[in-house]
Order: C-alpha cells, then structure tokens, then sequence
C-alpha cells in the first residue's frame, strides 16, 4: 500500500520484550508499516520476566535512519533499553527530530528517559514508570498516574497493561 502510514520503533539491547512486540503486532494489524530502528545491526535481545528475553531484527540501523522517512516514533521501555538509548547522540538527535516536526512521539514505561534525554518533557503532561516519576519532574514534566497521557503529540504510557491504550492512542494519531 503506497500511501501506509510508517513507524519507526527505536530500540537496543534490552527492550520490555512486550512493549516492543505488542504494539509492533496492532500497528501492523491496523495496516501500518513499522520498521525496529536500532544503533545496532543484525538482531537486538528483549528483557522477558527478568531474565533476556527473544531477538527481533533490526529492520534499519539508526545512522541510515531519517525521521522525515516516518510518520511517528514508538519508544518502547524496559530499563537497560532506554538507559542505553539516551546516552546515545544519534538516538537522542532522532527524538528530537520528531518532536520538532510535530510527528507523534510515543513512549512507554521507562521509555520516557529518552524523552527527557532530548529535552522533549518540559512544560509538557505526560506518564512514565512510577520509579522514574521524580526524573520526568525534575525534567520540568507535568506526571500524571493514568493508563495513557497524550499531550500535542506526544502520547506516554505507564507499563505493559497499558500497551493496549498506549497503541490505541498512537494508531489513533495516525489516523
């Protein structure tokens, strides 16, 4: 379909196996196309049930990855995956691209570290994993406890049970 609506979901090593798959899965049943974007070439590990979890391909290396080329950016969570991410210049560079061209932004779980690493967060209502609350507010984020915040285009989401209203609001975007 030429005129599909494309995400870009940005991950490494360690990424909440279902916040990466899950919504991977609904947006592609929606009939968008998603690619896994990562520094890394070849496979990336998920984190499962405290322990690592199965590979998922790398569809496009981050330094061959433009964000003009994407609809919207998916951020999934786990703890080592965006802890990575954001001390990663050419990740954080990519972040901020979307922000600057409006385009949604969606972050679940710890995913929001990244966001506030590009310096997205400030002024701006949105949810994380309650363990980094203080870090979103101390990033000049408005944090709320709900299922989903979606605030302008950026949408976040707390943890795994709320991958299906995180995905809902992202397919929702896109709309």
């Amino acid at each position: 379909m030429a005129n599909a609506k494309r995400v870009a979901i940005l991950a490494t090593h360690g990424y909440e196996q279902s916040e990466l798959l899950e919504p991977r899965r609904r947006l592609k049943e929606a009939g968008i196309d998603v690619e896994v974007i990562s520094p890394e070439r070849g496979e990336i590990r998920g984190w499962k049930d405290k322990d690592w979890g199965d590979t998922v391909a790398v569809d496009r290396v981050l330094g061959d990855a433009c964000a003009d080329d994407y609809d919207a950016l998916v951020l999934p969570g786990g703890v080592i995956n965006p802890d990575r991410l954001r001390t990663d210049a050419d990740a954080v560079a990519f972040v901020q691209a979307f922000d600057r061209a409006g385009k949604p932004l969606a972050a679940i779980c710890h995913g929001p570290w990244l966001l506030a690493e590009a310096g997205v967060v400030e002024g701006r209502e949105l949810t994380s994993y309650h363990s980094i609350r203080t870090d979103m507010e101390n990033a000049g984020a408005d944090w709320r406890d709900a299922e989903v915040v979606t605030d302008g285009h950026l949408i976040t989401s707390r943890k795994p049970d709320d991958i299906p209203a995180f995905t809902d609001a992202v397919i929702g975007a896109l709309a």
